[in-house]
């Protein structure tokens, strides 16, 4: 599960980078998109704040899957029980 919150922290920083592109860009060169600068750095802001939690959530994800399986490891050679042995 944590590969998939990293690809989608990727892609909202992606399109963090994209949206804080945009507010540089003139309006004269796109006159069909927002012309507003702050609206674009706002979104890219909110994008950057967003992507970065979810890559958080993420990393907190991977580190708790490996303790539950070092954990769960750990059990079964104190039962006696190798799973390679099977």
């Amino acid at each position: 599960m944590s590969r998939n919150l990293y690809i989608l922290a990727a892609v909202m920083l992606l399109f963090a980078v994209i949206s804080f592109v945009m507010s540089l860009v003139s309006s004269h060169t796109q006159p069909m998109l927002p012309a507003n600068g702050t609206l674009w750095r706002t979104t890219a802001l909110f994008l950057t704040v967003g992507g970065l939690l979810v890559a958080l959530l993420g990393i907190m994800t991977a580190l708790f899957e490996q303790i539950d399986r070092r954990t769960e490891e750990r059990r079964l050679r104190q039962r006696g029980d190798n799973p390679h042995d099977r």
